[in-house]
């Protein structure tokens, strides 16, 4: 983004971080992000080693638990969504091992704080796109970790680590709670279930007043900009049977190949010329044998746009689509037709939205990169942050630092050379939303 001249709320942010970067204590968190990058590469291989498909999170969910404790955090739990919680509040835990050395020995245990005090929540989702049973552990080359999911999101969790073990060691507290979470369910079907809970359903849905979203590698990245997206499972049933006796049978492969080629020949420029909107269709799958007419098949649509009107209109195509195919495939094919069903199911739906220009959070990021000297790189994407984004909560999703490539394949790899820029970036960050 291009620098722009300095107004009175940057100038005050600006202030502010000038101050939180010269305390003592904030150098003593810089020092321990300096000299433990060792320790964060032990954690990335050990916590990319578990497998945690979306909606099999749970093992290394129970991991983050462990690593909570050690580091000394209060109230570390599992909520009902399967996340991993832990705060650190302004009296924290005496330190367990091994970081002994973070606190006093003999110091008292905290006061729970009250049910309605306000939480800043940090965040790292635990989830990878890979299926049950990928081989997930990591490998070295030089600086590189190579493993699925080495930089989405096990980049992201270590900076989560990182940030809480720094603040403990030098011993930094706040008047507002910091709620650490490695959440449940961010990629694909997981539909963002683990934020959902967080803010719609469970205890501190009402009291987190700001959220960082950690996600992926890059020093200067910053998602303030919630792309929308919905998401569909087609499933389309029939008699099926056999490829040359039943021949005249309907084939669900079929219809949805039909359908498939009609949606793709539509427009999807829309009536907003700034707008960009994407139709991925994902899979198709059904059938038993390559002789054999399927008697269901299955296909995965996935709707984006930065116009929610554009989502809307799409998704009336889609069922317009689709239900005119079978309806005309019913009239061509009786009476085989009358087992021949559809059915839509929404499977994913991720709410757009932005951050407004003029919330404290954007300048105590301005002014954050300005004392770091990056440059910032304000994105639109589809992450954590678009829940409470949709809430009209401030949040932002913050790069993890190092960087990466091959996202979403086995061939994912990630180097963290240089991420203490960014875990500094975050940790200032993260500061100044607790003193404001």
């Amino acid at each position: 983004m291009t620098r722009t001249p300095l107004t009175a709320a940057t100038a005050q942010a600006q202030h502010r971080i000038t101050r939180l970067a010269t305390q003592l204590s904030t150098h003593r968190a810089f020092h321990w992000l300096h000299l433990h990058q060792p320790q964060l590469r032990l954690w990335q291989l050990e916590l990319l080693a578990i497998p945690a498909p979306t909606f099999h999170e749970a093992a290394r969910a129970a991991w983050f638990l462990d690593r909570f404790r050690d580091l000394g955090l209060t109230n570390v739990h599992l909520d009902e969504a399967g996340n991993a919680l832990a705060e650190l509040s302004s009296d924290p835990a005496p330190e367990t091992p091994p970081f002994a050395s973070f606190r006093e020995a003999g110091a008292p245990a905290p006061t729970p704080e009250p049910p309605s005090s306000p939480v800043i929540l940090l965040s790292a989702h635990l989830d990878t796109v890979f299926p049950t049973g990928t081989p997930t552990t990591p490998t070295e080359d030089g600086p590189r970790i190579l493993g699925p999911g080495a930089t989405d999101n096990a980049a992201g969790l270590t900076a989560l680590l990182a940030i809480a073990a720094a603040l403990r060691f030098a011993k930094i507290t706040s008047s507002t709670t910091i709620l650490f979470a490695a959440n449940v369910g961010e990629e694909g079907e997981g539909d963002l279930r683990g934020m959902r809970h967080l803010f719609e359903q469970g205890p501190y849905k009402n009291r987190i007043k700001a959220a960082l979203a950690l996600e992926g590698s890059g020093a200067a990245a910053a998602v303030d900009r919630a792309l929308g997206s919905r998401r569909f499972r087609v499933t389309v049933t029939g008699p099926g049977g056999h490829s040359w006796t039943d021949a005249a049978s309907p084939n669900p492969i079929v219809l949805l190949a039909r359908g498939v080629a009609a949606l793709a020949a539509i427009n999807l420029s829309g009536d907003d010329p700034e707008a960009r909107t994407t139709l991925t269709f994902g899979q198709i799958s059904g059938g038993t044998s390559v002789n054999s007419i399927p008697e269901s098949a299955h296909l995965l649509i996935d709707l984006r746009s930065t116009d929610p009107a554009e989502l809307q209109r799409l998704e009336l195509e889609l069922h317009r689509t689709f239900e005119n195919l079978v309806a005309q495939e019913a009239q061509l094919r009786q009476p085989t037709t009358q087992l021949l069903t559809l059915k839509i199911d929404l499977i994913g739906n991720r709410p757009a939205a932005s951050l407004p220009d003029s919330a404290p959070i954007r300048q105590t990021l301005r002014a954050v990169d300005r004392h770091l000297g990056l440059r910032t790189e304000l994105r639109l994407g589809s992450t954590d942050a678009n829940i409470p984004l949709a809430l009209g909560i401030p949040a932002l999703a913050l790069a993890a630092g190092g960087t990466g490539g091959g996202i979403h394949t086995l061939a994912e790899w990630y180097d963290p050379t240089g991420r203490e820029t960014a875990l500094r970036r975050i940790l200032l960050t993260l500061l100044d939303l607790t003193s404001t």
